[in-house]
């Protein structure tokens, strides 16, 4: 009976170790919590905007190809409606995509080639044709639904470990000053969509002007692979952007 205290004592002193580190452990912030705040609060400022116009550029990797197209941007929140004019490649391509009309199918023509000859054509939104140049449907267009991607992305990723979050308050993009969040993954798991992705906000506006996307390298000691880029510069918010703009009989428009 002697030798049964001293092992009583001793057992409760480890569980009492053990739950004292548990707690630390639960006390501890997960690296991605403060980015996630972050790219909340930007939600919460892109989410104050009636609309927008600006220039969109994209670069992304569909069917092993990188496709890059710059065009102008005008997009409103309610109801969510997009109007893209392209400037490269196919320059004078226009598309208008207004939920709710349309029977849910975007407008879409070019300004130049034998497609042109078809005039105007009404296709779904993921048909073949349109997802054969992007990886999102236009659905997912503007800077509201990209932060909400990466905070869906980033909420997945804080139950796990294995991540390095980064950053940089004070980087540059164009003549803009961004706080840039990074983070990244040593190696691949079947949680992490990618291996790299980085934000940029914009600091005195709050928005998120871009978002990187970069794949795990395919051999050891290889680059990450750019997946996906969306940049927008020359923002104008609350334009004041009425239906008509956002209408095929607009006379601006070539539809």
């Amino acid at each position: 009976m002697k030798t049964l205290f001293p092992l009583r004592f001793v057992l409760a002193v480890l569980l009492c170790s053990q739950t004292a580190l548990v707690g630390q452990d639960q006390a501890k912030e997960h690296p991605l919590t403060p980015a996630i705040k972050i790219a909340k609060q930007s939600l919460a400022a892109v989410s104050q905007i009636q609309d927008y116009q600006c220039e969109f550029s994209r670069r992304e990797l569909v069917k092993n190809q990188l496709v890059s197209q710059r065009t102008s941007l005008r997009l409103k929140h309610s109801p969510f409606s997009v109007y893209m004019k392209f400037i490269e490649p196919a320059p004078g391509r226009e598309v208008l995509y207004v939920a709710g009309k349309n029977q849910g199918k975007l407008l879409a023509h070019e300004a130049s080639g034998l497609s042109t000859l078809l005039g105007t054509v009404s296709l779904p939104v993921n048909s073949p044709t349109v997802m054969a140049e992007t990886r999102h449907p236009i659905t997912e267009a503007g800077m509201k639904r990209l932060i909400e991607l990466v905070i869906s992305q980033w909420e997945l990723e804080s139950k796990f470990g294995e991540i390095d979050v980064k950053f940089y308050p004070n980087a540059k993009m164009g003549t803009s000053t961004c706080e840039v969040l990074e983070a990244s993954h040593p190696r691949p798991r079947k949680q992490f969509k990618y291996q790299l992705t980085r934000v940029f906000i914009d600091k005195q506006t709050r928005l998120p002007v871009r978002v990187e996307n970069y794949g795990f390298p395919p051999a050891p000691g290889q680059k990450p692979v750019l997946i996906e880029e969306y940049t927008y510069t020359n923002i104008k918010v609350n334009n004041g952007f009425r239906d008509s703009d956002f209408d095929q009989r607009n006379p601006k428009y070539s539809f």
